[in-house]
This record gives C-alpha cells, structure tokens and sequence, in this order.
C-alpha cells in the first residue's frame, strides 16, 4: 500500500500589494502575478484538503496564533501603499484543524491562541497569497503566524507540529510561505519602471539561495540562513525556511524549481516551489514524541536529569562534559589528592566531550550531522577558546554546521574545563 504524503508541495511567495493591486504599472509585478497564477494551477492538479499558510507579515510576539474563524472575510487597505485601494478577502478556514494545531503547538510548551472572533486584522501577504493562489475558496485555509522571538528549533518545532496536526486531522496539505527574500525596501518613491534589486550583494545572496532551493538542497540552504540573514537582511532572518524545513521532517529528498525571481520595492521577491520526492509523513506516537533517554553508554548524569529528551521531531540534549562512564578519571585532567585541578588538556576533553554527546545521539536515533543547535561553556575563555575552535572544526563547520553560542563560566559541576548543550533533529 502506498503511503500517502501530508504535504504533496510547498511554495515561497511575495505578500507584496503591488502583485495584485498594480500589476500592470511594471513588467516586475507583473511577471510575479503571471508566476502566481501557474503555481495557482498546479494547486489545483494536486486537489488539497487544505492550504496552510504562513507569513511573515503575522507577526506575534507572545506565543504563535492560528485562525480559527470559520468565516473570515473583510475589506483590507495596505498600511504602508494605501493609495493602491483595498483588497476584499474571504477565507474558508478550516476550525477544528486550527484548534488541532493549537493544540499541538501548546503541547511543545508555547504560548498559542485560536483567533476566533469577528474583525482580526488579516495581514497582506496572506491576503495577496489568498487571492492569487485561491480566489473563490476552492480550498480551506489555515494561517499560523511568525512569532518575531522564536528561535531555529522552535520555529522547526512549530513546524513539526503542523505536521501532527495534519496527520491527526487526517488531511493532505498544499503549504504557502509568504516572505521575501532580501528585505530591503527604498525609502523613497521609485518609479515602477524602474525597480530593482536594492543592491548588488542582495541580488548575490538571493541567487545563491535560490540556487540551493532550485537544487531541492534544504540542509544546505537552512546551514546558509545565518549568512542570508545577516548579509542581505532576510526577511524574519529567513526564518519560514525553518517553518518549512519542521514540516517536512528530516530524511526527506526534494525537487526544487524557480518559477521566477524579480523585485518590488527593492526587496528580493521569488515564487519558488518545494516538491519531496519521499512521502511526508508523521508517526502516530505521542509516546514518543515527548520521551526521556538515560545513556547505557555515556558518564552517568551529575544530578536528578536525562541525558536526552524527545520533544517531536527534536532532540534536546542535556549539558555534557568529557567524563568516562563508570570512571573517575576525566581525560586531560590532572587532580592533586584534594580534587584541586593542576593541569588539563582542552584539546582531550573537547574531543571527549563530542564522543559522549555522539554516543547518545547515535543511541536516540539521531547524529552528529543533524545538530542543529550548540551551546558551549568554557571556565576560562582567553586560554581555551582558539583551541576549543581547532578541535570544534573537526566536527562542525560554519557552511553546514548548526548554530552556535559560546559563554565562559566561572565553573562547571565537576572539575571540568568544557561542557557542551546541543539541539539536534531526532
């Protein structure tokens, strides 16, 4: 029997008013629009149950929000390009997989509101989206939005649990992200005609990720969003593509294609579809996807903690340091009589360090390639820190390795000089 994928494809697309309001004033917004209307097609041909969107123009600040609205409908004016006149809307949401979604997302430890009262703003991309892609409501909806505080492995959590809620709602998902690429805007009047990328360098940043994404290479483009983020200021920091990257779950192979890339206003703005070549599914267990793990294999714990623990789709692994299990001897280190540290070798507890945090990933299902997230503490940062990032190289680079913060602390539980804490996919 075949299994059948959640999600059959996903799309990025721009939420500017422009593509629907003023079209015909540059061939830019207009190609967008004519973009629009082919990826409109084929979400026709794979017949959803249901459009999810997601957009950056939907911001929340405590937590996440879904629309649970049954009717949502309304008259809508742009606050930034008023004079370009409103957009009437209607969407068909789908209540009970909003309250599903809800509901898993508040199961992750969030903060997460069903919207359901007459008059919530609805913001532009999802708007302009809406109209381009599903003008009459052939197709229920359903919108989450973009919490500005939410992190690398929250945003992918947030992910993985529209995922579940799909799966428990039994329904199949076209997926929308509206953002831009680069997030440049003028600060002046432009002439239509005359609108183009805000500088050289987004226009480079935009390619090299829409080159990523063409190739179908999601790993590669999520280790790049950092770099984005910082050199051609990503819309959100880029951070829809870890909403996207949650949603497919790991293991998944993809066929990428650009429908077309232009700008509005400066910004970076390409349609871009996300196809998986392997079903995306998720597994009915609970169970498992709120579970602790004790190592067989790694130093006993310090203190009354897991070595692990499953959270969905990723794994959180306690603080690890480089002691040996069923051992008091730490490697690198010398003690004198009274446990006093005389003399240590960072190089050997770092290595031991990765050994440890290696042996309960591999134990959990998980590797050292799919952290995605590291926190490092070091008791003594001028003397350790360029030595610590000799040895770290040998495991993770900054083109494919996870995101990283460094602290130095005045000490750890034990008399040791490193600890790590890593967030890895399970």
């Amino acid at each position: 029997m075949k299994t059948q994928s959640l999600i059959s494809r996903s799309y990025i697309v721009p939420g500017q008013a422009q593509i629907l309001l003023a079209k015909d004033r540059c061939l830019q917004w207009s190609s967008l629009s004519n973009s629009y209307e082919r990826v409109r097609k084929e979400i026709i041909e794979a017949n959803p149950d249901i459009i999810v969107y997601c957009s950056t123009q939907w911001i929340s600040v405590l937590g996440y929000m879904v629309q649970g609205d049954p009717e949502v409908s309304g008259v809508h004016a742009d606050h930034n390009w008023h004079e370009l006149g409103s957009m009437d809307y209607t969407f068909k949401i789908d209540r009970e997989f909003a309250l599903t979604c809800a509901d898993e997302i508040t199961k992750l430890g969030h903060v997460c509101k069903a919207v359901q009262y007459r008059g919530f703003p609805i913001d532009t991309g999802t708007i302009v989206a809406q109209r381009l892609l599903n003008p009459d409501n052939r197709f229920a909806s359903a919108m989450v939005s973009c919490c500005v505080y939410g992190d690398k492995a929250e945003t992918m959590g947030i992910g993985r649990a529209i995922t579940q809620a799909l799966h428990l709602q039994n329904k199949k998902a076209v997926v929308v992200l509206v953002s831009n690429f680069s997030n440049h805007f003028f600060n002046k009047d432009v002439d239509p005609r005359e609108d183009h990328i805000f500088s050289p360098k987004d226009d480079e940043w935009n390619k090299k990720m829409l080159g990523l994404l063409e190739k179908g290479a999601l790993d590669e483009a999520l280790a790049e969003v950092p770099n984005f983020a910082a050199q051609a200021k990503a819309d959100m920091g880029f951070k829809g593509l870890w909403w996207l990257a949650g949603l497919y779950g790991s293991g998944n192979h993809f066929r990428g294609q650009v429908f077309d890339y232009q700008s509005v206003c400066g910004t970076g703005a390409a349609i871009v579809g996300l196809y998986p070549e392997k079903p995306v599914i998720c597994e009915d267990a609970h169970a498992k996807s709120s579970s602790n793990h004790i190592s067989s294999k790694a130093p006993e714990a310090v203190g009354p903690y897991p070595h692990a623990r499953r959270e969905g789709n990723l794994l959180f692994v306690s603080g690890i340091g480089p002691r040996v299990k069923g051992s008091k001897t730490i490697p690198g280190v010398e003690l004198d009589a009274q446990g006093n540290v005389l003399t240590y070798d960072i190089t050997v507890q770092t290595h031991s360090v990765f050994q440890n945090i290696k042996t309960i990933l591999e134990e959990c299902g998980s590797s050292l390639d799919k952290v995605v997230d590291c926190q490092v503490f070091l008791t003594n940062m001028k003397k350790d820190f360029a030595t610590f990032n000799s040895v770290y190289r040998e495991y993770f680079n900054s083109e494919t390795g996870p995101t990283r913060t460094t602290v130095e602390v005045g000490s750890l539980p034990t008399p040791i000089a490193v600890e790590l804490k890593v967030i890895a996919r399970a």
